[in-house]
């Protein structure tokens, strides 16, 4: 519960009864007395009267109207990766040989003779009830993250922020989530950071944080690298916080020990012990398939083509049935499987690493000249592209559905005007900064 969002909207609708209504949420939430709760309710206020315009054009922040769940940000659909590009826009040229506008979830820079990939991944919203769960899911992620651009992991870290009401024993579960990733792949945990959500201003248990991974190599897989005549290859998956959070809030929670194992990185470092020449790979993640194949389309200038039946066949049948149960689309959500595209002569030995290191893969694809992505279902050709949204896989996400509630281009002008102001307030305070 954000005190300091609530009290700046009543203060900014005037509402002459915002102590009262302050004293009466805190008190819902901490078993104070009342005249404690009146403290912290002025506490409160008085803080957000003072901190509601400052002064100095550094505060300054222009809305534009567009709210990120207007915008669907986050839910990994068109909305988020046209955010995603925006994002890229507001950073800027970078010195290093991967960033931000390639779409790859990995950065890579080099150093000396070998590549460094640094990724951080934010564990999923609805597993916060479920520290260790979130915690071992957003881990595999980001170890996922540093294999797909071709790298060897040997670091993690974490960011943790748990809400000011939120039992210590969430901390600690949270970090054996991650630590049980930690010992089955011998990447160590090595630095982090605990804090709580907004300080004394956000009441509640709520938790959140993220992992971040560090890899090194010789050689990178990334996504541009993609070229028209290979072929893709996809590895089995039973999925991950989406799955999990699918199971929980429809009641099929048997299916999450499905989704508790290893296998994309088994199967990754399989890849990496053999001298196999591969073009790019990437984690089947949230925005599922279709939002993996809009991204290598756009970034590599290629089309892919994929064979549902044959991948359908790789999804965990517990899962699957699952999914088909709630008309979840799959294609549409985090299965936790391998995508590696590369040249058709090395697809036999491609695939003979991976079983051979117990995990189920098979030739879903291929890649050609041209834009866009397609999917092929029996003897007709779907379109593939993603939906605005991800597929909706708990109950509030099918209440706000897939589509967007608003004009999409009038919204898209937005976004494009709030990434200019941010750009044009970066440079100001560059300029500002070094000429002093």
């Amino acid at each position: 519960m954000d005190l300091e969002g609530f009290a700046k909207r009543g203060l900014r609708r005037r509402d002459p009864d915002l102590e009262a209504k302050l004293i009466a949420l805190i008190r819902e939430v901490k078993e104070i007395p009342a005249s404690r709760a009146e403290i912290l309710a002025r506490a409160v206020i008085q803080e957000a009267r003072v901190s509601y315009s400052p002064r100095g054009d550094v505060f300054q922040l222009q809305m534009v109207g567009v709210s990120m769940g207007d915008f669907g940000v986050g839910s990994r659909g068109q909305g988020d990766f046209y955010a995603h590009t925006k994002i890229a826009e507001v950073i800027g040229k970078t010195g290093a040989l991967i960033d931000s506008s390639q779409l790859d979830d990995s950065g890579v820079v080099e150093a000396g003779s070998r590549y460094i990939a640094v990724t951080v991944d934010g564990m999923h919203s609805r597993l916060s009830d479920y520290p260790f769960l979130a915690g071992f899911h957003v881990t595999r992620a980001a170890l996922r993250d540093i294999y797909v651009m071709g790298s060897r992991p040997v670091a993690l870290f974490s960011d943790i922020h748990l809400a000011d009401d939120g039992d210590v024993s969430k901390l600690f579960d949270h970090l054996a989530g991650i630590a049980t990733v930690a010992e089955l792949t011998g990447v160590p945990l090595v630095t982090g950071s605990t804090l709580r959500i907004g300080g004394d201003m956000v009441i509640g248990d709520r938790l959140t944080g993220c992992v971040g991974a560090v890899g090194v190599s010789q050689k990178l897989t990334p996504r541009q690298d993609a070229r028209a005549g290979d072929v893709i290859l996809m590895t089995e998956g039973a999925g991950g916080g989406t799955v999990c959070s699918a199971a929980l809030y429809y009641g099929w929670h048997e299916v999450v020990e499905e989704t508790l194992n290893i296998k994309f990185l088994v199967a990754s470092e399989a890849l990496l012990e053999r001298e196999l020449e591969i073009h790019a790979m990437t984690d089947v993640t949230n925005g599922g398939i279709r939002g993996d194949a809009k991204e290598i389309s756009h970034t590599a200038g290629v089309k892919l083509v994929f064979e549902e039946d044959r991948m359908r066949r790789l999804v965990n049948p517990r899962a699957l049935e699952m999914l088909d149960a709630l008309q979840i689309d799959y294609l549409g959500v985090s299965i936790d499987a391998l995508l590696v595209i590369a040249p058709q002569e090395e697809a036999r030995a491609i695939a003979g690493a991976v079983r051979g290191a117990g995990v189920a893969v098979d030739e879903v694809g291929w890649v050609e000249e041209g834009v866009g992505a397609e999917l092929h279902i029996e003897n007709r050709v779907d379109d593939f592209s993603p939906r605005f949204r991800e597929s909706a896989y708990t109950p509030i996400k099918k209440a706000v559905g897939q589509d967007a509630q608003r004009d999409v281009e009038v919204m898209k002008g937005l976004v494009d005007l709030a990434a200019r102001r941010a750009v044009e307030k970066k440079w100001k305070f560059v300029e500002r900064i070094r000429n002093r």
